[in-house]
């Protein structure tokens, strides 16, 4: 086999596992967004919501970076979840022009209710991979990533 063929086999190969990806996250978000939705919220404000149920007060300036929602549309998210009393904004003590969104107790009490569910519908949503077969693909999956982000 001559390298030209090899390089043509490499690129169809990559093709394909580009579609195989493409579709297989198109498949599983559906089935997160569904579940989301059952639950009585959007997914950007489910996103939001999460990333400061598990890690605490957040910056708004950096919420959108961390659940890869466009800055332009993290001021609105966040008035529609202060709206429902889900979060509160927070000065920042040590610099006046950061803001941090904070969970509330009526935030918290409803995440304690559907992150469970959440979490297992998550669970069964990807039930078709055994656990090590799990950890290879978050090690594969880093690795394509990184790759990625580093051409």
């Amino acid at each position: 086999m001559n390298d030209q063929t090899k390089l043509q086999q490499e690129e169809e190969l990559s093709l394909k596992l580009f579609i195989v990806l493409t579709r297989t996250l198109d498949a599983i978000e559906k089935r997160v967004l569904e579940d989301i939705k059952c639950l009585g919220l959007n997914p950007t404000e489910f996103a939001v919501l999460e990333l400061i149920y598990n890690k605490g007060d957040q910056p708004i300036q950096k919420i959108g970076e961390k659940v890869l929602i466009a800055s332009s549309s993290i001021t609105y998210v966040v008035d529609k979840l202060e709206k429902k009393n889900f979060i509160m904004r927070k000065p920042c003590p040590t610099d006046r022009r950061i803001t941090f969104a904070a969970i509330t107790s009526e935030g918290k009490d409803l995440m304690d209710d559907i992150f469970p569910k959440h979490k297992m519908a998550i669970q069964q949503i990807l039930a078709g991979l055994d656990t090590n077969e799990k950890e290879t693909m978050i090690q594969q999956l880093k690795k394509l990533g990184y790759y990625a982000k580093g051409i």
